[in-house]
Protein backbone atom coordinates (compact mmCIF):
# COMPACT_ATOMS: atom_id res chain seq x y z
CA UNK A 1 0.00 0.00 0.00
CA UNK A 2 2.59 2.24 0.73
CA UNK A 3 4.53 1.76 -2.94
CA UNK A 4 0.80 2.61 -4.05
CA UNK A 5 0.31 5.89 -2.07
CA UNK A 6 4.12 7.15 -3.30
CA UNK A 7 3.13 6.23 -6.76
CA UNK A 8 0.08 8.56 -6.41
CA UNK A 9 1.63 11.36 -4.81
CA UNK A 10 4.65 11.46 -7.32
CA UNK A 11 2.02 11.78 -10.45
CA UNK A 12 -0.22 14.41 -8.30
CA UNK A 13 2.79 16.69 -7.70
CA UNK A 14 3.77 16.29 -11.80
CA UNK A 15 0.15 17.05 -12.82
CA UNK A 16 0.36 19.99 -10.24
CA UNK A 17 3.57 21.77 -11.60
CA UNK A 18 1.77 21.24 -15.27
CA UNK A 19 -1.16 23.04 -14.28
CA UNK A 20 1.18 26.18 -12.50
CA UNK A 21 3.25 25.90 -15.46
CA UNK A 22 0.73 25.94 -18.55
CA UNK A 23 -0.61 29.52 -17.10
CA UNK A 24 3.26 30.69 -16.45
CA UNK A 25 3.41 29.91 -20.28
CA UNK A 26 0.90 31.19 -21.75
CA UNK A 27 1.63 34.54 -19.79
CA UNK A 28 4.97 34.48 -20.73
CA UNK A 29 3.76 34.19 -24.41
CA UNK A 30 1.60 37.19 -23.69
CA UNK A 31 4.21 39.24 -22.77
CA UNK A 32 6.32 38.30 -25.81
CA UNK A 33 3.24 38.66 -28.35
CA UNK A 34 2.59 42.69 -26.62
CA UNK A 35 5.97 44.11 -26.46
CA UNK A 36 6.99 42.41 -30.50
CA UNK A 37 3.77 43.98 -31.34
CA UNK A 38 4.84 47.07 -29.58
CA UNK A 39 7.96 46.84 -31.65
CA UNK A 40 6.44 46.47 -34.97
CA UNK A 41 6.76 49.90 -36.73
CA UNK A 42 3.31 51.53 -37.01
CA UNK A 43 2.35 52.18 -40.84
CA UNK A 44 2.98 55.23 -43.24
CA UNK A 45 0.23 58.02 -43.51
CA UNK A 46 0.69 60.12 -46.05
CA UNK A 47 -1.56 62.93 -46.36
CA UNK A 48 -2.50 63.61 -50.03
CA UNK A 49 -4.13 67.42 -50.62
CA UNK A 50 -4.59 68.82 -53.82
CA UNK A 51 -6.13 71.87 -54.43
CA UNK A 52 -8.96 70.29 -56.90
CA UNK A 53 -10.41 67.32 -56.50
CA UNK A 54 -10.73 65.30 -52.91
CA UNK A 55 -11.07 61.94 -54.57
CA UNK A 56 -8.39 59.66 -56.30
CA UNK A 57 -10.56 58.51 -58.76
CA UNK A 58 -12.35 60.01 -61.62
CA UNK A 59 -10.38 62.04 -64.50
CA UNK A 60 -7.61 62.09 -61.75
CA UNK A 61 -7.68 58.31 -61.87
CA UNK A 62 -4.55 58.25 -64.51
CA UNK A 63 -2.59 60.74 -62.02
CA UNK A 64 -2.93 58.59 -58.74
CA UNK A 65 -2.13 55.84 -60.49
CA UNK A 66 1.38 57.31 -61.31
CA UNK A 67 1.77 58.21 -58.07
CA UNK A 68 1.00 54.72 -56.19
CA UNK A 69 3.15 53.03 -58.86
CA UNK A 70 6.44 55.53 -57.85
CA UNK A 71 5.46 54.12 -54.37
CA UNK A 72 5.56 50.91 -55.12
CA UNK A 73 8.71 51.42 -57.53
CA UNK A 74 10.67 52.97 -55.33
CA UNK A 75 9.78 51.12 -52.09
CA UNK A 76 7.49 48.02 -52.49
CA UNK A 77 4.63 50.82 -50.56
CA UNK A 78 1.09 49.27 -51.58
CA UNK A 79 -1.73 51.19 -50.59
CA UNK A 80 -3.96 49.63 -47.71
CA UNK A 81 -0.98 47.46 -47.10
CA UNK A 82 2.14 48.79 -46.02
CA UNK A 83 1.37 52.73 -46.23
CA UNK A 84 -2.21 54.22 -45.98
CA UNK A 85 -3.21 57.66 -48.20
CA UNK A 86 -5.50 60.24 -46.75
CA UNK A 87 -6.89 62.29 -49.20
CA UNK A 88 -8.74 65.20 -49.23
CA UNK A 89 -9.36 68.11 -52.10
CA UNK A 90 -10.24 71.87 -51.65
CA UNK A 91 -12.66 71.42 -55.33
CA UNK A 92 -11.06 74.67 -56.35
CA UNK A 93 -12.06 76.60 -53.47
CA UNK A 94 -8.49 77.13 -52.17
CA UNK A 95 -9.25 79.01 -49.33
CA UNK A 96 -10.19 75.30 -47.65
CA UNK A 97 -6.66 74.60 -48.09
CA UNK A 98 -5.37 75.68 -45.00
CA UNK A 99 -8.60 73.59 -42.84
CA UNK A 100 -7.71 70.46 -44.80
CA UNK A 101 -3.88 70.77 -44.27
CA UNK A 102 -4.80 71.40 -40.36
CA UNK A 103 -7.13 68.08 -40.54
CA UNK A 104 -3.42 65.88 -42.15
CA UNK A 105 -1.59 67.40 -39.28
CA UNK A 106 -3.84 66.64 -36.31
CA UNK A 107 -4.08 62.83 -37.82
CA UNK A 108 0.22 63.08 -37.61
CA UNK A 109 0.76 62.43 -41.44
CA UNK A 110 4.18 60.85 -41.90
CA UNK A 111 4.35 63.21 -45.31
CA UNK A 112 2.23 65.62 -46.96
CA UNK A 113 1.84 65.31 -50.87
CA UNK A 114 0.62 69.03 -51.98
CA UNK A 115 -0.91 68.85 -55.26
CA UNK A 116 -2.88 70.55 -57.48
CA UNK A 117 -0.10 73.81 -58.50
CA UNK A 118 1.97 75.78 -56.35
CA UNK A 119 -1.23 77.08 -54.45
CA UNK A 120 -1.26 73.96 -52.56
CA UNK A 121 2.31 73.66 -51.17
CA UNK A 122 2.68 77.45 -50.35
CA UNK A 123 -0.48 76.52 -48.26
CA UNK A 124 1.31 73.18 -46.96
CA UNK A 125 4.90 75.26 -46.39
CA UNK A 126 2.99 77.63 -44.27
CA UNK A 127 0.92 75.36 -42.01
CA UNK A 128 4.07 72.59 -41.34
CA UNK A 129 7.85 73.31 -41.04
CA UNK A 130 8.86 70.14 -39.82
CA UNK A 131 6.81 67.55 -41.63
CA UNK A 132 8.20 66.60 -45.23
CA UNK A 133 6.32 67.98 -48.10
CA UNK A 134 6.36 67.00 -52.02
CA UNK A 135 5.12 69.57 -54.40
CA UNK A 136 4.38 69.55 -57.84
CA UNK A 137 5.26 73.17 -58.86
CA UNK A 138 3.99 74.75 -62.36
CA UNK A 139 5.51 78.26 -61.42
CA UNK A 140 9.02 78.66 -60.30
CA UNK A 141 9.53 77.07 -56.42
CA UNK A 142 12.36 78.67 -55.61
CA UNK A 143 10.67 82.41 -56.40
CA UNK A 144 7.20 81.12 -54.38
CA UNK A 145 9.39 80.65 -51.48
CA UNK A 146 9.21 76.72 -51.41
CA UNK A 147 12.99 75.85 -51.80
CA UNK A 148 16.14 77.22 -51.21
CA UNK A 149 17.54 76.59 -54.41
CA UNK A 150 16.45 73.59 -57.04
CA UNK A 151 19.72 71.41 -56.29
CA UNK A 152 19.59 71.89 -52.65
CA UNK A 153 16.04 72.24 -51.61
CA UNK A 154 16.62 73.07 -47.68
CA UNK A 155 14.16 73.11 -45.21
CA UNK A 156 11.33 70.89 -45.16
CA UNK A 157 9.64 70.83 -49.13
CA UNK A 158 10.44 69.10 -52.27
CA UNK A 159 9.23 68.12 -55.47
CA UNK A 160 8.67 68.41 -58.55
CA UNK A 161 8.77 71.43 -61.46
CA UNK A 162 6.90 71.38 -64.74
CA UNK A 163 7.32 74.50 -65.64
CA UNK A 164 3.85 75.03 -66.59
CA UNK A 165 4.39 78.67 -66.89
CA UNK A 166 7.33 79.45 -68.61
CA UNK A 167 5.84 77.11 -71.39
CA UNK A 168 2.84 79.10 -71.74
CA UNK A 169 5.10 81.03 -74.52
CA UNK A 170 5.62 77.92 -76.22
CA UNK A 171 2.16 76.71 -76.52
CA UNK A 172 1.14 80.42 -77.84
CA UNK A 173 3.66 80.21 -80.72
CA UNK A 174 2.48 76.73 -81.56
CA UNK A 175 -1.35 77.74 -81.93
CA UNK A 176 0.00 80.60 -84.07
CA UNK A 177 1.79 78.30 -86.45
CA UNK A 178 -1.49 76.51 -86.71
CA UNK A 179 -4.05 79.63 -87.20
CA UNK A 180 -1.53 81.99 -88.60
CA UNK A 181 -4.05 84.64 -89.55
CA UNK A 182 -5.33 85.37 -85.98
CA UNK A 183 -5.64 88.74 -85.12
CA UNK A 184 -6.93 88.07 -81.41
CA UNK A 185 -5.92 85.26 -78.79
CA UNK A 186 -7.98 84.40 -75.80
CA UNK A 187 -6.17 83.28 -72.44
CA UNK A 188 -8.25 81.03 -70.15
CA UNK A 189 -6.73 81.92 -66.03
CA UNK A 190 -8.34 81.43 -62.87
CA UNK A 191 -8.27 84.47 -61.15
CA UNK A 192 -7.85 82.84 -57.40
CA UNK A 193 -4.27 80.84 -58.53
CA UNK A 194 -1.54 82.35 -56.76
CA UNK A 195 0.31 83.31 -60.27
CA UNK A 196 -2.23 84.49 -62.32
CA UNK A 197 -0.90 87.84 -63.17
CA UNK A 198 3.12 86.21 -63.92
CA UNK A 199 1.19 83.90 -66.39
CA UNK A 200 -0.69 86.80 -68.28
CA UNK A 201 2.97 88.91 -68.15
CA UNK A 202 4.48 86.21 -70.04
CA UNK A 203 1.55 85.58 -72.65
CA UNK A 204 1.07 89.43 -73.14
CA UNK A 205 5.00 89.76 -73.88
CA UNK A 206 4.59 86.90 -76.25
CA UNK A 207 1.08 88.28 -78.02
CA UNK A 208 3.15 91.43 -78.17
CA UNK A 209 5.71 90.50 -80.40
CA UNK A 210 3.48 88.54 -82.47
CA UNK A 211 1.57 90.84 -82.96
CA UNK A 212 -1.71 90.01 -81.61
CA UNK A 213 -4.32 91.37 -79.16
CA UNK A 214 -4.45 89.37 -76.21
CA UNK A 215 -8.04 88.75 -74.28
CA UNK A 216 -7.97 87.53 -70.54
CA UNK A 217 -10.94 85.19 -69.72
CA UNK A 218 -11.08 84.41 -66.45
CA UNK A 219 -13.13 81.44 -64.82
CA UNK A 220 -12.78 80.55 -61.05
CA UNK A 221 -15.80 78.11 -61.58
CA UNK A 222 -17.53 75.72 -63.73
CA UNK A 223 -20.52 77.93 -64.53
CA UNK A 224 -17.96 80.54 -65.27
CA UNK A 225 -16.97 78.37 -68.60
CA UNK A 226 -19.73 79.31 -70.87
CA UNK A 227 -19.88 82.89 -69.85
CA UNK A 228 -16.22 82.99 -70.85
CA UNK A 229 -16.19 81.25 -73.70
CA UNK A 230 -19.33 83.27 -74.84
CA UNK A 231 -17.03 86.47 -73.89
CA UNK A 232 -14.39 85.01 -76.78
CA UNK A 233 -17.23 84.82 -79.32
CA UNK A 234 -18.45 88.08 -78.96
CA UNK A 235 -14.72 89.80 -78.99
CA UNK A 236 -14.06 88.11 -82.05
CA UNK A 237 -10.61 85.31 -80.23
CA UNK A 238 -9.70 83.81 -83.26
CA UNK A 239 -7.61 80.76 -81.14
CA UNK A 240 -7.57 80.06 -77.22
CA UNK A 241 -4.85 79.27 -74.92
CA UNK A 242 -5.83 77.24 -71.67
CA UNK A 243 -3.31 77.99 -68.64
CA UNK A 244 -2.14 75.32 -66.64
CA UNK A 245 -3.73 76.07 -63.52
CA UNK A 246 -4.74 72.63 -61.51
CA UNK A 247 -8.57 74.01 -61.50
CA UNK A 248 -9.00 73.47 -65.13
CA UNK A 249 -7.89 70.09 -65.38
CA UNK A 250 -10.04 67.86 -63.81
CA UNK A 251 -12.86 69.82 -65.72
CA UNK A 252 -10.86 69.73 -69.35
CA UNK A 253 -13.64 68.01 -70.57
CA UNK A 254 -16.94 70.67 -70.06
CA UNK A 255 -13.62 72.82 -71.42
CA UNK A 256 -12.76 70.55 -74.70
CA UNK A 257 -16.90 70.65 -74.98
CA UNK A 258 -17.08 74.17 -75.42
CA UNK A 259 -14.04 74.87 -77.85
CA UNK A 260 -16.06 72.64 -80.33
CA UNK A 261 -19.01 74.48 -79.76
CA UNK A 262 -17.68 77.32 -80.26
CA UNK A 263 -15.20 76.60 -83.01
CA UNK A 264 -12.37 77.47 -81.26
CA UNK A 265 -9.14 76.41 -81.92
CA UNK A 266 -7.18 75.43 -78.49
CA UNK A 267 -3.70 74.61 -76.86
CA UNK A 268 -3.53 72.92 -73.97
CA UNK A 269 -0.76 72.38 -71.06
CA UNK A 270 -1.15 68.70 -71.02
CA UNK A 271 -2.30 65.44 -73.24
CA UNK A 272 -4.90 65.10 -71.02
CA UNK A 273 -6.72 67.76 -73.01
CA UNK A 274 -5.91 66.16 -75.74
CA UNK A 275 -7.06 62.90 -75.56
CA UNK A 276 -10.48 64.28 -74.34
CA UNK A 277 -10.83 65.97 -77.82
CA UNK A 278 -8.78 68.98 -77.71
CA UNK A 279 -6.75 70.11 -80.34
CA UNK A 280 -3.37 70.47 -79.44
CA UNK A 281 -0.82 70.28 -75.86
CA UNK A 282 2.18 70.66 -75.34
CA UNK A 283 4.31 69.87 -72.15
CA UNK A 284 6.21 67.54 -70.42
CA UNK A 285 4.38 64.21 -69.20
CA UNK A 286 1.89 64.98 -66.16
CA UNK A 287 1.86 61.85 -65.00
CA UNK A 288 5.81 61.62 -65.04
CA UNK A 289 5.70 64.17 -62.48
CA UNK A 290 3.39 62.37 -60.09
CA UNK A 291 5.42 58.89 -60.77
CA UNK A 292 8.80 61.23 -59.39
CA UNK A 293 6.46 62.27 -56.19
CA UNK A 294 6.00 58.86 -55.54
CA UNK A 295 9.33 57.89 -55.88
CA UNK A 296 10.58 60.50 -53.71
CA UNK A 297 7.58 59.92 -51.08
CA UNK A 298 8.96 55.84 -50.73
CA UNK A 299 12.54 57.80 -49.83
CA UNK A 300 11.39 59.58 -47.42
CA UNK A 301 9.18 56.88 -46.36
CA UNK A 302 13.14 55.06 -45.86
CA UNK A 303 14.61 58.12 -43.95
CA UNK A 304 15.24 60.29 -46.61
CA UNK A 305 15.02 64.51 -45.84
CA UNK A 306 13.25 66.75 -48.37
CA UNK A 307 16.60 68.95 -47.90
CA UNK A 308 18.39 66.48 -49.78
CA UNK A 309 16.27 65.68 -52.44
CA UNK A 310 16.84 68.19 -55.16
CA UNK A 311 13.78 69.47 -57.38
CA UNK A 312 13.50 67.24 -60.66
CA UNK A 313 13.05 69.00 -63.45
CA UNK A 314 11.18 67.22 -67.04
CA UNK A 315 13.32 66.47 -69.99
CA UNK A 316 10.75 64.79 -72.47
CA UNK A 317 8.19 67.70 -73.69
CA UNK A 318 5.13 66.15 -75.59
CA UNK A 319 3.78 68.54 -78.73
CA UNK A 320 0.84 66.17 -79.33
CA UNK A 321 -2.22 66.93 -82.21
CA UNK A 322 -5.60 65.35 -82.33
CA UNK A 323 -5.93 65.29 -86.32
CA UNK A 324 -9.87 64.49 -86.61
CA UNK A 325 -10.20 68.19 -84.07
CA UNK A 326 -8.13 70.08 -86.69
CA UNK A 327 -9.85 68.55 -89.59
CA UNK A 328 -13.01 69.38 -87.95
CA UNK A 329 -11.70 73.31 -87.69
CA UNK A 330 -10.54 73.32 -91.21
CA UNK A 331 -7.19 73.82 -90.33
CA UNK A 332 -3.82 72.02 -91.85
CA UNK A 333 -0.75 71.51 -89.53
CA UNK A 334 2.04 73.41 -91.19
CA UNK A 335 5.27 70.89 -91.34
CA UNK A 336 7.54 72.56 -89.42
CA UNK A 337 4.60 71.99 -86.62
CA UNK A 338 4.54 68.34 -87.74
CA UNK A 339 8.12 67.35 -86.93
CA UNK A 340 8.16 65.68 -83.57
CA UNK A 341 4.58 65.95 -83.22
CA UNK A 342 2.46 62.99 -81.74
CA UNK A 343 -0.89 62.55 -83.78
CA UNK A 344 -3.90 60.80 -82.16
CA UNK A 345 -7.50 60.41 -83.52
Amino acid sequence: MNSVLLAILHYWRIDMRRREFIPLLGGTAAAWSLGASAQQPAVPLIGFVSSSNSSPGGVVAPLMAAFQQGLRDGGGYVEGWNVVIEYRGAGGQYNRLPELLSDLIHRQVTLIVASGGVVSAVYAKAATKTIPILFIAGFDPVKAGLVGSLAYPGGNATGVSVHTNELAQKRLELLYKLVPNSATIAFLVNPNSTEPNIEIARVEEATRELGLRLLVLEASRESDFEAAFASASRQQADALLVSGDAFFTPRRAQIVALAARYGLPTAYPWREYVDAGGMMSYGPPITWAYHQLGLYASRILKGARPSDLPVQLPTKFDLVINRKTVEALGLTVPRIVQVGAEFIQ
